[in-house]
């Protein structure tokens, strides 16, 4: 048995479309999907890599090497969650709040890991932990008025950090140290031109919803005050 019942199938008995579900197959969406599995997977992660990056004192290579392989994991999860919860129409609550809130806890352990072991300065961390937080607060500011779409800035800006952060994660030396520099120094400037790109669409789509809202105050204002005197007119 598929647990689905006829009705999801267009009452048939026939399976819906691969990568399609019908309108009570989505209603069913359960906690245990696959895409919130990936989800709470790179939640579980976050403490496994925190403990793994500062064993023996945080700067052990073979210690480094699996903690690097837990980012990796997180960072790949992070990936396919949204993907398949798309496709699959398996979106939940849980998953529009958990999601966001492991990408930016696996990304914030890492940078205050390695700040706090001397690898990385500490205003990096400041300036896109302060990022991160800043626009998720700026997008519950605004969030009444509509949403502000992920751009593509932003998701180079994801990659950039990501892959800079691994970088640092791992021992390197020589050239590879060098060029992992330069990769956080992109994602550093990508965090902040994206961040200011945010911040001018979010005052953009506030001025529009205000003016809207006034717009719609004014148009019942009016016909309020219209059927008021078109009833005066009659008695």
């Amino acid at each position: 048995m598929t647990g689905v019942p006829a009705s999801a199938t267009g009452g048939t008995g026939r399976p819906a479309p691969r990568g399609k579900l019908g309108a009570a197959a989505v209603n069913q969406a359960s906690l245990w999907n696959i895409a919130n599995i990936l989800t709470m997977i790179r939640l579980v992660l976050v403490p496994g890599f925190v403990v793994l990056l500062l064993q023996d004192g945080g700067h052990d290579p073979a210690w480094r090497a699996w903690a690097w392989a837990a980012f990796a994991v997180a960072m790949i999860t992070d990936v396919f969650d949204g993907h398949l919860a798309r496709t699959y129409n398996l979106v939940t609550d849980f998953g529009k709040i958990a999601d966001p809130i492991a990408d930016k806890a696996i990304m914030a352990a890492g940078l205050i890991c390695l700040s706090s072991l001397g690898d990385l300065p500490w205003w990096v961390t400041a300036v896109i932990l302060a990022r991160e937080l800043g626009i998720t607060l700026m997008r519950f500011w605004v969030i009444r008025h509509g949403v502000i779409p992920a751009s593509r800035g932003g998701k180079m800006k994801t990659l950039a950090q990501g892959t800079a952060v691994g970088m640092y994660v791992l021992a390197l030396v020589g050239p590879l140290a060098t060029l992992r520099w330069w990769v956080m120094a992109v994602a550093v400037v990508l965090t902040v031109v994206t961040g200011l790109d945010y911040v001018r669409q979010a005052v953009v789509l506030r001025r529009r919803g205000l003016a809207a809202e006034r717009a719609a105050a004014a148009e019942t204002a009016g016909s309020t005050a219209g059927g008021t005197s078109g009833g005066t007119e009659t008695r």
